[in-house]
């Protein structure tokens, strides 16, 4: 009993004690809520305060911007009305000088009606002068003998001069005939020696599978790997209903031939995916590099040019896969070399210095990203490496961009021409068409972080790969927004292209 007397006293006080420690500190914690509480109001008044004073500037602003637009737009509309009026004024003082050479024109009718009866009177008069000439020389016949001389003479050299006219001007008539002629026999025996096939050029390429089953590998589980595909090699795949077959589509044959042969390496190896696919196409663009050399040297060989510097030969091989109006430029220029040579050993011109100009005359339309004319370009690229600067300037002057000095360059001229004129030999609209492609490629490629563009899907769409650590998420959307709003400036094209800006970040790291 004691014991629960002592344990209710040690709680009562330790209640008293506690209540006198807590009361103060509830009555501070009320005093700072109060605080908390009127510096709340005060910020809240504040912030009323200074979102009036905004909106009353912003309200000031707007009103400010709307007289500047105002204002700027009445002076617009008061010039374009001071330009009508002066153009009203130029068309009416036109009209005023049109009615004054009217009547002009009109009195100098009249005077040259008169002036054409005054003359159609004295050439009556003359020849009634020249008729009784005659009758009085026949009535005469004490003339002596000197005067009869002279006025026979005077005759027979008038007669002679007429006779001599018509005689030059009959051998001058058989003289071009005959040259006309023979440059026809001539241009006929060059193009009989060059008799060469023409095939035109196609946008795509025809890869065969072993089976359909193949397509589904190609395509990869939800595209990656047709999608990994296309973007390293900027081809279209085309898989459709042909059977056992699948279709690669690009205006670029560089680019076709590559994935035509990773394609093909991929079909044989059967291990499909994305890392697979990138090891392929770079060995098969290893492979077309080393074609495109082989191609130059064969060049070299068929055309008989020989000491032509190394970098002249790559650049022949790239023509391999490169074409003007749908013509093979390679095999056009070949032929354009033989038939230079028929024409300049006819003629007894230079032929090294023909076949030289014309086997190269085309040099720089496998230059990319040049803003010189080609002919200029091939002439700038044959100087750079060692040609003769009469090669050089033939070869420049084929497209008359630089006047022609000797025989040489017209036969390079004609040469081309012959070539060029074949039936069947070039399309326009292929031609046309490809070069779409490629300015739209280049407009994409002028924007800075850009790494590779490809245009896509028959120039409908149009991909920038850019570099990850300069184009960010960010830059990548206004990127395509001011790639598109450029393309709309600059190009006149069908329907829309859509485009479509790709950023891929990697990180690479190796186990040792």
């Amino acid at each position: 009993m004691i014991w629960a007397i002592f344990a209710a006293a040690v709680l009562a006080a330790l209640a008293g004690i506690t209540l006198f420690y807590l009361k103060p500190q509830r009555e501070m914690l009320q005093k700072q809520r109060a605080e908390m509480e009127a510096e709340r109001e005060n910020l809240q008044l504040n912030a009323q305060t200074r979102y009036k004073e905004q909106q009353k500037e912003l309200l000031l602003e707007a009103r400010e911007e709307a007289l500047r637009f105002r204002t700027e737009f009445e002076s617009e509309q008061r010039e374009k009305r001071a330009d009508l009026q002066r153009l009203e004024r130029k068309l009416a003082q036109k009209e005023e000088v049109l009615e004054e050479k009217l009547s002009s024109i009109e009195g100098q009718k009249e005077v040259l009606a008169v002036q054409e009866r005054a003359a159609q009177k004295h050439m009556e008069d003359v020849w009634e002068l020249k008729q009784q000439q005659q009758a009085t020389l026949e009535r005469v016949a004490e003339m002596n003998t000197d005067e009869a001389r002279q006025v026979l003479l005077k005759e027979v050299e008038d007669q002679a001069r007429h006779d001599l006219a018509r005689v030059v001007m009959q051998i001058e008539a058989e003289a071009r005939a005959e040259g006309e002629k023979r440059a026809r026999n001539i241009v006929t025996i060059a193009i009989q020696r060059i008799a060469a096939d023409h095939v035109s050029e196609t946008t795509v390429s025809v890869v065969p599978l072993p089976s359909d089953d193949v397509k589904g590998r190609i395509i990869g589980r939800e595209g990656r790997n047709i999608r990994a595909f296309e973007t390293l090699t900027g081809v279209d795949v085309i898989i459709d209903d042909t059977p056992e077959a699948v279709v690669l589509s690009s205006f670029d044959p560089v680019r076709r031939e590559i994935a035509r042969l990773a394609l093909t390496a991929l079909i044989v190896d059967g291990r499909i995916h994305p890392g697979r696919i990138e090891e392929t196409v770079a060995k098969a663009q290893e492979e077309v590099e080393q074609s495109l050399r082989l191609a130059g040297a064969r060049a070299v060989m068929e055309s008989g040019v020989t000491g032509l510097h190394p970098e002249i030969i790559k650049l022949l091989g790239r023509m391999r896969y490169r074409t003007s109006y749908g013509q093979n430029l390679l095999d056009h220029s070949i032929e354009v070399c033989h038939i230079g040579a028929s024409i300049a050993a006819e003629l007894g011109a230079n032929v090294m210095v023909a076949k030289r100009a014309c086997l190269l005359h085309d040099l720089g339309k496998v230059v990319p990203d040049s803003e010189l004319p080609h002919a200029l370009l091939s002439q700038e690229l044959m100087l750079r490496y060692g040609e003769s600067p009469a090669a050089a300037h033939a070869a420049g002057a084929h497209h008359e961009e630089i006047p022609m000095d000797t025989v040489e360059d017209v036969i390079v001229q004609l040469s081309d021409a012959i070539s060029a004129a074949r039936p069947g030999a070039r399309r326009e609209m292929l031609e046309s068409y490809v070069k779409r492609l490629q300015k739209l490629e280049t407009i994409a490629d002028s924007f800075p972080g850009v790494e590779k563009t490809y245009a896509v899907q028959a120039g409908r769409e149009i991909r920038l790969m850019v570099r990850p650590e300069i184009v960010d998420d960010v830059a990548a959307h206004k990127l395509a927004r001011d790639a598109a709003k450029k393309i709309e400036e600059e190009m006149d094209y069908p329907g829309q292209i859509k485009v479509t800006v790709i950023r891929e970040t990697r990180a690479i790291n190796y186990a040792k």
